[in-house]
């Protein structure tokens, strides 16, 4: 991401922020407080003006953002309980995992923890009820269904 900065004579300070694609947003401070938001869809097309705020209101918006009222935390892993105490998880096949090029056939999961894992996210697409000689790849998003102690046990497999 590349942010780049210019003074506006008599206006403020313009930023203009890459945001992929081609695509910009532009911040313009004026000298009275104001701010204007405008997004450049592609480097030949004009900016439109999407918002404009007031300092407060630009302040207010800034620490919302910043995290000052809210800081989100991504747990590790997701949980889900079902009826009987049985847990619904997701975890993610990091870098180095030892079951990365495993089968699910070899990697024996479900003998060695309890787990069963019932889908695989892989990118976009879902794996549901997926075989025995589907082999695991980094990125892998395993969905599994067991125990806590089922889920303990994998969590200590799945880092090796």
């Amino acid at each position: 991401m590349t942010i780049s900065e210019s003074d506006l004579p008599g206006v403020g300070k313009k930023f203009e922020i890459e945001l992929g694609g081609g695509e910009e947003m532009i911040v313009v401070i004026h000298n009275t407080g104001k701010r204007e938001v405008f997004r450049r869809r592609d480097p030949d097309a004009d900016s439109e003006k999407a918002f404009e705020f007031s300092d407060d209101l630009a302040r207010t918006i800034g620490s919302i953002i910043e995290g000052a009222y809210f800081q989100p935390v991504e747990p590790d892993t997701q949980e889900t309980t079902l009826p009987g105490g049985i847990l619904l998880e997701w975890y993610e096949l990091p870098p180095g995992s030892p079951l990365v090029g495993e089968t699910l056939e070899s990697a024996d999961i479900g003998n060695r923890t309890g787990l069963a894992v019932v889908a695989i996210q892989r990118g976009d697409e879902v794996l549901d009820s997926p075989g025995a000689g589907t082999t695991l790849r980094e990125g892998d998003t395993l969905i599994g269904v067991g125990t806590p102690e089922n889920c303990e046990a994998f969590e200590e497999i799945l880092t090796g």
